[in-house]
């Protein structure tokens, strides 16, 4: 009989819940969407409580949809990470909304904190840069603007955590106060040299210790499901940040392996091993995953913006009514007829790392229409995935023939091959392209002893097709370069 685990996916627009069995065939899989709040320009922000409700509702649809009388035997959680919660112990409601990874509110304060020339040691300890992109900043946001927060924090009433610490505190009734390593190395409180908080961050940003959730491997069992929830209890035997999550699912389990993920945003992670880069064009060191005692490192680029791109040329100009319209449309036409969109919505991420920045379409003329604009928005995701790979390339003094890419984002047949004309390099393409789900997963099943070697995961990676390069170099080159004067141009605007 097949036993099944279940994975939770939290994701910045969605939640899921997918159920795969011990082969990692995906059984099903059941997603909600939810509100996304815009309360102030650059300000991104989500209610808490709302997406806890996303996650009771699609998980209770997972396990209805398992045999009956059959049951996960663990439940893996991955999550967006850096997104910020405080709650209060007693009730678990947010005193404030959560604030997302994309939110830019705290860039004035990271901006002095780097005329203090803290940034260094910021870095050297954690791997990031000083940006309102992670977690410490927006802590210290709320504690400083919630009335009455930072004294209840002192006293011991408050609990921060990124969303899997949420959401595991609310599936467990409020037993349970606990992150993984990855999420923590995502905080900027978190030493990833050390493996632990860091007295001296806690203090540069202000964070009371007693807020702080317990810090795990990612194969850990991090409690129990309560059984008065969904009438069973489940093991939660994983936690890992979405794209870590990903790096696993992809089966890059070794140094030099790399992936790219497309969701709201885009992100290239690669496996360092033991090793932490230390980047000089700005990438991020970070904690890839702990497993069976093992820590690996990887290093990771991101941008902002990739499926929200297209999501706002649904919900904002409407020119489209699903995100599968745009391959059409990208297809209907030659070229983007000079056409760049550099989709800065919410600040330029690496290797630009700009939270001034804003979206900018060059370009448009009267013979513009909306499959010029869809078009330029698929080719910015192809070309910010390749300012990071070649960024990525000078950081480690590799050259990479091929790149495993994943997310929704990649159903779209259109994108892949320019990602691989604009790269240069073969394109790969999973046969789950949930690879997130599949990763934490996998991991839920080492954490239950279900599979017992991190290189037996390898057998459960599957490719659905390969993409070869078709544009020629020149062309390549030329958009490359017309690409890179739109951002020159961009971040030439937002310094005015």
């Amino acid at each position: 009989m097949s036993r099944y685990l279940l994975a939770l996916d939290q994701g910045t627009t969605s939640t899921r819940a997918m159920i795969f069995d011990d082969q990692g065939q995906v059984i099903s899989s059941h997603q909600t969407e939810f509100t996304q709040y815009f309360p102030n320009d650059g300000w991104v922000e989500h209610d808490g409580m709302e997406i806890i409700h996303t996650v009771m509702d699609v998980v209770a649809q997972a396990l209805n949809s398992l045999p009956v009388g059959t049951a996960p035997v663990a439940m893996g959680i991955t999550n967006q990470r850096e997104t910020t919660l405080i709650w209060d112990r007693e009730t678990g409601e947010p005193i404030y909304p959560a604030i997302v990874w994309q939110d830019r509110r705290t860039a004035d304060l990271c901006d002095k904190m780097k005329q203090e020339g803290l940034e260094n040691k910021v870095s050297e300890k954690t791997g990031l840069l000083l940006d309102p992109y992670f977690s410490a900043t927006k802590v210290k946001w709320i504690l400083d603007n919630v009335t009455g927060a930072r004294a209840r924090a002192e006293k011991g009433e408050l609990a921060f955590g990124t969303v899997d610490s949420f959401i595991v505190w609310h599936l467990t009734k409020g037993k349970i106060h606990a992150t993984d390593v990855t999420n923590a190395s995502r905080t900027m409180l978190y030493n990833i040299r050390d493996m632990a908080w860091d007295k001296e961050l806690l203090q540069m940003f202000d964070v009371p210790r007693a807020i702080l959730p317990s810090v795990h491997a990612c194969d850990h069992h991090f409690g129990d499901v309560d059984a008065s929830l969904f009438g069973q209890t489940i093991p939660i035997t994983a936690i890992a940040g979405d794209q870590q999550a990903a790096l696993i699912g992809q089966n890059c389990m070794q140094a030099g392996q790399i992936k790219c993920t497309y969701g709201t945003g885009g992100f290239i992670m690669m496996n360092t091993g033991d090793k932490i880069i230390q980047s000089q064009n700005r990438l991020l060191s970070t904690v890839a995953y702990q497993i069976q005692g093992e820590v690996a490192y990887a290093l990771e680029g991101s941008f902002f913006c990739a499926g929200s791109a297209v999501q706002w040329l649904r919900d904002g100009l409407k020119i489209i009514d699903t995100a599968s319209e745009t391959e059409e449309l990208a297809r209907s036409i030659n070229s983007s007829d000079g056409v760049y969109m550099v989709p800065a919505f919410t600040g330029l991420g690496a290797p630009h790392w700009n939270p001034a920045a804003r979206g900018t379409l060059f370009g448009l003329s009267r013979a513009t229409g909306k499959a010029e604009i869809a078009r330029a928005t698929l080719e910015s995701i192809g070309f910010q995935t390749a300012d990071l790979l070649e960024t990525m390339q000078q950081d480690t003094d590799m050259s990479f023939d091929a790149l495993k890419v994943d997310g929704g984002m990649v159903n779209n047949g259109w994108l892949l091959q320019f990602l691989a004309d604009i790269m240069q390099i073969e394109v790969i393409r999973p046969k789950v392209t949930e690879t997130t789900a599949f990763g934490v997963a996998l991991l839920a099943g080492i954490g239950i002893g279900l599979f017992n070697k991190v290189n037996k995961l390898s057998t459960f990676y599957r490719y659905h097709n390969r993409i070869t390069p078709k544009m020629v170099i020149d062309e390549t080159i030329l958009q490359k370069n017309n690409w890179r004067n739109a951002v020159k141009s961009t971040c030439y605007y937002a310094a005015k």
